[in-house]
C-alpha cells in the first residue's frame, strides 16, 4: 500500500532543520553538484589518458566536433554495466528529490493521490530497469530497477520522518495524521527515523565515493569509449593498415586517433576489432 510522504509534525523536527534539507534540493543539492562535476572531468580524463594526454587528447576533442563529445561518456556507460547501473541509481534519486522538494509529489490525500504518489516512486525505476536489462541483461535490469526504487522510496520516508518537508504551503499544514500541525499528529516509529537516516548515508556513499571511484576507474582502464578499428591509411603514396579509435564517419571513411602513428587519421575499408584495450590500465603502470 502506499505510505503518505507528509511531513511529521513540528514536535518531531524542527523548522530550522527541515528547510536547509528543501532549499538544498530545490537549488541542486551535492548530488547535483557531483553528478555535474563528474559528467565534465571524468569524459576527459578518459580521453587524456587512452590517448596520452596534452596535444592528443586535444587533438582528439577538435577532431569529433562538440556534438560528439556526449559519445565518450555515452561510450564509458555501454561498456561498464556496473557505472551504467550506479549512474542510473544515483540520478533516479537526485531527480525524485529535486521534484519532490518543488511540490511535485503529492502529500496527503484519498486514493488518487496515493496511486500518484506510487506512480511517481515506480515509474522511473522500472525505466531505468529495462535499459539496464536491454543492454546488460535482465539481472543487472532487475538490481539496478530495486536499487533505485529503494532509495526513491527512502525519500517518502525522509518526509514521513520529518527529515525533508514539501515546498507547498499547503504540504506545510498538514501531517500524515492530522491536518494541523498542533503538536499531537504522526510521529514516526524509531525503526522508521533509522531507515530513513541509513537510507541517506547509503545515498551519500553510492553519490560521493562509489560513483566517482568507477567512473575514474573506467576512465583509466586502458579501453577506448567507443570502436576500435583496423582501417587502411593512405599518407602521399604509402598505405598501412592501422588500428584506429573511431572519432567519426565520414563517407565510406573513418575518422579515428592513429594508435600507430599517434595523430588524427582518415581511414578505409575498416574492419572492427573485438578488443576495446589500447594500454594498460593505470594501475599496472
Amino acid at each position: 500500500m502506499a505510505e503518505d510522504t507528509g511531513p511529521a509534525d513540528r514536535g518531531s523536527t524542527g523548522e530550522g532543520e527541515e528547510e536547509p534539507h528543501r532549499s538544498v534540493d530545490r537549488k541542486g543539492g551535492p548530488g547535483h553538484t557531483i553528478l555535474l562535476a563528474l559528467a565534465l572531468a571524468v569524459p576527459v580524463t578518459k580521453v587524456a589518458y587512452t590517448v596520452g594526454g596534452g596535444d592528443a587528447a586535444r587533438d582528439v576533442f577538435v577532431a569529433m566536433e562538440p556534438e560528439n563529445w556526449p559519445n565518450v561518456l555515452i561510450g564509458m556507460v555501454l561498456t561498464d554495466p556496473l557505472l551504467a547501473s550506479v549512474l542510473a541509481v544515483v540520478t533516479s534519486r537526485v531527480v525524485f528529490a529535486l521534484f519532490a522538494a518543488r511540490g511535485a509529489v503529492p502529500v496527503a490525500g484519498g486514493v488518487l493521490r496515493a496511486l500518484q504518489r506510487t506512480a511517481l516512486t515506480i515509474v522511473n525505476p522500472v525505466a531505468v530497469g529495462v535499459v539496464d536489462a536491454c543492454f546488460f541483461g535482465p539481472w543487472w535490469g532487475l538490481g539496478t530497477g530495486l536499487a533505485a526504487y529503494a532509495l526513491r522510496r527512502g525519500i517518502v520516508v525522509e518526509y514521513r520522518t520529518g527529515r525533508r518537508r514539501h515546498h507547498g504551503r499547503g504540504a506545510a499544514q498538514r501531517t500524515v495524521s492530522g491536518p494541523a500541525r498542533d503538536g499531537r499528529g504522526y510521529r514516526p516509529a524509531p525503526w522508521l527515523r533509522n531507515a530513513a537516516a541509513l537510507e541517506q548515508w547509503v545515498a551519500l556513499g553510492l553519490t560521493a565515493v562509489v560513483l566517482p571511484v568507477l567512473g575514474f576507474v573506467s576512465a583509466l582502464d586502458g579501453q577506448a569509449w567507443t570502436s576500435v578499428v583496423r582501417c587502411q591509411v593512405t599518407e602521399g603514396t604509402r598505405t598501412e593498415d592501422n588500428r584506429l579509435i573511431e572519432l567519426s564517419r565520414k563517407g565510406a571513411g573513418v575518422v579515428g586517433w592513429n594508435l600507430d602513428t599517434e595523430e588524427i587519421s582518415n581511414g578505409a575499408g575498416c574492419a572492427g576489432e573485438e578488443s576495446l584495450y589500447v594500454r594498460e590500465p593505470w594501475w599496472h603502470g
